[in-house]
């Protein structure tokens, strides 16, 4: 009899740990709990006016009612060009773009048109947690690379070159990083391009968060480092113009890539929705600076963020450089302690459970993000809930040690 049961490889496929998590917190909230989650992964403002009504506009013109090409408007693959070569300092045409249902699927589809069975994939950790689970749906095997918080969560060519092998195919490289915050420096990027260059593998550029960066840090494109022959970009406007509901993302890469990524999705979901790629054309359109005002918001917070944070007992809190998180290793409370169910805590999936029914405060487990020993927080939230939730467990601990 045949077995009717999902695929072995969807069956080994994990939930989305900060979607999850941020259910989970929506759901005791709705139970009535005064629940403060940290583990969204999206700006807490709206998408801006000048959008919105551009996406209704869009929805009252009758072209935008049909069936358009897999890889983009053409105007909007112009315009991303545009501003990818205006923020990068490499120059790009519309050709070079595809247009996704948001960055993830951005990112899933260019996996797809590179990688073959067995192809090892370098991902330095902590890393994005859906990372491995698209190079695993793509056929290829995760490499992670460890980093700590002594080094400010930033890998080495050292240690890049010790994880290569003959079958490695490419590197995932993300400054500024989710969920660490760190930014590497230029020097940095241009080692780390430089091997790249060498070793003649590909590099995926995730630069959704380069908009946000703080204190001294700049943002660098290693485009700027590597032959265009073994670049792929991925980026979108989820977060710097707060359309994470409107599922609009793109890659930016050769002819070859390009082309494999529009067949791809010509037969998967065809074109993304006509009106969330209006949307895009007029946020990109915009000349007030939206992300810089969501910038100051984010800086402010996440001062507050760090010091609070560093003043919990057992927490060791680099400082973050840039996006909206914050990502302190917690490995010191992690003795035994503290009990779940009566359970000694020794893991941070523990911690973070124990703080959600003790206290009432959401946050990510570092697990979730090859990096155990740790907890993620988001400071994409509104000032008095962060000191709120952030002074519950500074409180709950300080109590205990």
């Amino acid at each position: 009899m045949t077995d009717l049961t999902v695929s072995r490889l969807l069956a080994s496929v994990s939930e989305s740990a900060p979607q999850a998590i941020d259910a989970l917190a929506k759901l005791y909230s709705s139970q009535g709990r005064p629940v403060i989650a940290f583990g969204a992964g999206e700006p807490d403002f709206d998408t801006p006016a000048f959008i919105t009504e551009a996406a209704k506009r869009a929805i009252d013109e009758p072209k935008n009612h049909h069936y358009s090409g897999p890889t983009g408007l053409p105007e909007l693959r112009t315009a991303i060009a545009e501003y990818t070569s205006g923020y990068s300092g490499t120059s790009f045409s519309a050709a070079d773009v595809a247009v996704a249902n948001g960055g993830k699927q951005a990112i899933f589809n260019t996996l797809s048109a590179v990688l073959n069975p067995g192809d090892e994939v370098i991902l330095p950790a902590p890393y994005w947690t859906s990372y491995p689970e698209q190079i695993k749906l793509a056929g290829g095997i995760t490499v992670p690379v460890e980093t700590d918080s002594e080094s400010g969560y930033k890998t080495t060519v050292a240690q890049l070159e010790r994880a290569r092998t003959p079958r490695t195919k490419l590197l995932i490289f993300t400054s500024p990083s989710n969920p660490t915050g760190s930014v590497y420096t230029e020097d940095e990027i241009r080692a780390i391009g430089r091997w790249v260059t060498e070793n003649r593998i590909w590099v995926m550029s995730d630069e959704i968060y380069h908009d946000f960066v703080y204190d001294a840090a700049s943002f660098t494109s290693i485009s700027r480092f590597v032959p265009r022959d073994q670049l792929i970009i991925v980026n979108g406007l989820a977060k710097s113009h707060v359309l994470t509901g409107w599922r609009l993302g793109w890659a930016i890469s050769t002819p070859a890539v390009i082309e494999a990524v529009k067949n791809f999705q010509s037969h998967t979901t065809g074109n993304v929705s006509n009106i969330s790629q209006r949307a895009a054309l007029a946020a990109l359109a915009d000349n007030s600076d939206f992300p810089g005002q969501m910038r100051a918001v984010f800086n402010r917070r996440r001062l507050i963020a760090y010091d609070i944070l560093k003043t919990v007992p057992g927490f060791v809190v680099p400082k973050p450089l840039g996006a909206f998180y914050i990502f302190p290793d917690v490995r010191a409370v992690l003795d035994g302690a503290l009990k779940l169910n009566g359970a000694p805590v020794t893991s941070t999936l523990q911690l973070s459970t124990l703080l959600l029914e003790e206290v009432d405060v959401a946050v990510v487990p570092g697990e979730a993000f090859g990096a155990p020993g740790h907890l993620r927080f988001s400071y994409a939230l509104d000032d008095s809930q962060l000191v709120e939730g952030l002074e519950r467990i500074r409180n709950f601990l300080t109590s205990h040690y």
